[in-house]
């Protein structure tokens, strides 16, 4: 399997005091392959601080930085950011750094080994190498896989860590269907992928470092977080085995998002072209 241009989609929200050196850490990364790659920073939300001006500082004519004006969620700007990229890998990293970019090599490798449709990074693999990582977490992980493995029939072990890589074939059957815009946008992305015949999802060991200073799993729960995370699960479940949604020949409903300067689907369809839309 050849690889020749190499996506990396990085999400920014309000990280302007670290996202050029986070960049940068991703492009030394990368320079030392013999890939050639693009890495492509999406702002979300270019009013919330100044991240967009700082990343912009990069003089690098692979580093490409976009974005939009209100805050839409992490799912939309990875999947704005793939929707730019050009290559035939496409890979998203969370910036911040708590993944080591590293990881995107041994996903690479990974890829290859398995000729894969999609390879993500999992915190659960046995040559992971997570620090710090509270058990509490450890188990609400481990509680969602088992879900999703009931609910969808995935086995990867980890959907959520923020590290995975797709064929752009998948990406370009895939992405038309998809409503989630917040962080169940990965289980929406793999399910509707695995629906559609893409079989080869494997997983592959990341390094991960848990900053203490992250939102304690108590703070997530009263935000309503989880909640809303488990409610779009669901979503997905709902929309793929009772509405059929993702199913060929489904008139979905899309609106003109002028911010995003794109259309977006709003998980409701038309009964018949031309007839009311159903919710």
């Amino acid at each position: 399997m050849e690889i020749n241009l190499l996506s990396v989609i990085v999400p920014i929200y309000k990280q302007e005091k670290t996202i050029q050196k986070d960049l940068l850490n991703i492009y030394e990364t990368l320079s030392k392959t013999p890939y050639n790659f693009e890495i492509i920073g999406v702002v979300d939300g270019t009013t919330l601080d100044n991240s967009l001006n700082e990343a912009k500082k990069i003089k690098k004519t692979n580093v490409k930085i976009f974005g939009y004006k209100n805050n839409k969620g992490k799912g939309q700007a990875v999947r704005f950011g793939m929707q730019k990229a050009s290559g035939d890998i496409i890979s998203f990293i969370d910036s911040g750094m708590d993944i080591m970019p590293s990881g995107i090599i041994m996903l690479l490798e990974h890829m290859k080994w398995y000729n894969a449709d999609i390879i993500i990074g999992s915190k659960l693999h046995p040559a992971s190498i997570v620090k710090n990582y509270p058990t509490k977490r450890k188990l609400l992980t481990y509680c969602y896989y088992m879900l999703v493995k009931i609910l969808f029939g995935l086995k990867v072990r980890d959907t959520q860590t923020g590290l995975k890589a797709y064929k752009r074939k998948v990406l370009e059957k895939v992405l038309d269907l998809l409503v989630v815009k917040t962080f169940a946008f990965d289980i929406e992305l793999l399910a509707v992928a695995n629906k559609l015949g893409f079989k080869k999802i494997y997983d592959a060991p990341v390094i991960v470092t848990w900053e203490p200073t992250n939102t304690s799993l108590s703070k997530v729960f009263r935000s309503g977080i989880i909640k809303d995370f488990m409610m779009d699960t669901l979503a997905v479940w709902y929309r793929m085995n009772i509405l059929k949604y993702y199913y060929n020949g489904r008139n979905r409903v899309k609106i003109f998002d002028e911010d995003l300067g794109m259309h977006i689907n709003t998980g409701a369809m038309y009964e018949r072209k031309g007839h009311n839309a159903k919710k």
